[in-house]
């Protein structure tokens, strides 16, 4: 898979600036019906590379979130760890936060504790430690797991933990991970301001944003010496 990824970005000469989105299916049915038997052959891989690159202000100047009714769901139910095409309550929130005037929805879990947001991951700091959730109602997340493993690699105290949004109204920072923009920082909550950030991101999120940036070239350099 990486091999057809790079072999896709060679072959339109993308090296710089590119953004890929990647799907799986099974593959084309003999008629339309959700049974996997009655698939073709092997699987459809679509790769779609775009010239797509974070808006700098953005980064700067942070984001908003608004907590949405739409809930994780319990993996009895439809696991929140498959990163499947079923975006249906992601799509809800989305749409929700919208119409409230924030860029991004903040979504619970059944418990009514913090999960994760609708196409990102959710992290505060409360008195120089990093709290993201317990992972229960979320993706793994490549740029989630990366700054988990930075904050441990470089002493900062980090925890997956359970936390409820009276935590998140007082925390000192708080910022999204995508594997598109990398840190983000929020500058508020349901309408109620995290930390400062008039000056830009808070003194942690901008810490991790340069270690993430740092690990994220070496292992490009990596690749390109190989």
């Amino acid at each position: 898979m990486t091999a057809r990824l790079f072999a896709c970005l060679e072959a339109n000469g993308m090296t710089e600036g590119a953004h890929i989105r990647l799907m799986v299916t099974r593959g084309i049915k003999k008629t339309p019906y959700q049974d996997p038997r009655i698939t073709i052959g092997s699987a459809t891989v679509v790769i779609i590379p775009e010239y797509k690159t974070p808006n700098p202000k953005i980064a700067q100047k942070g984001i908003t979130l608004f907590t949405v009714h739409v809930r994780r769901t319990a993996p009895d139910m439809q696991d929140q760890k498959l990163n499947s095409h079923s975006k249906l309550n992601c799509i809800l929130a989305c749409i929700q936060a919208t119409k409230a005037g924030a860029d991004e929805a903040l979504m619970l879990g059944p418990d009514g504790c913090v999960a994760t947001c609708n196409s990102t991951h959710f992290f505060i700091v409360k008195d120089g430690e990093v709290w993201t959730s317990d992972g229960i109602y979320c993706l793994g997340g490549i740029t989630r797991t990366n700054v988990i493993r930075l904050c441990r690699e470089n002493g900062i105290p980090v925890h997956e933990k359970r936390f409820t949004l009276f935590d998140v109204y007082s925390a000192d920072e708080a910022f999204v991970t995508g594997t598109f923009a990398g840190l983000v920082p929020v500058r508020s909550v349901d309408g109620r301001s995290i930390g400062d950030i008039t000056s830009g991101p808070g003194p942690l999120t901008a810490k991790l944003s340069a270690l993430y940036k740092a690990d994220a070239r070496a292992h490009a350099s990596k690749r390109g010496e190989g």
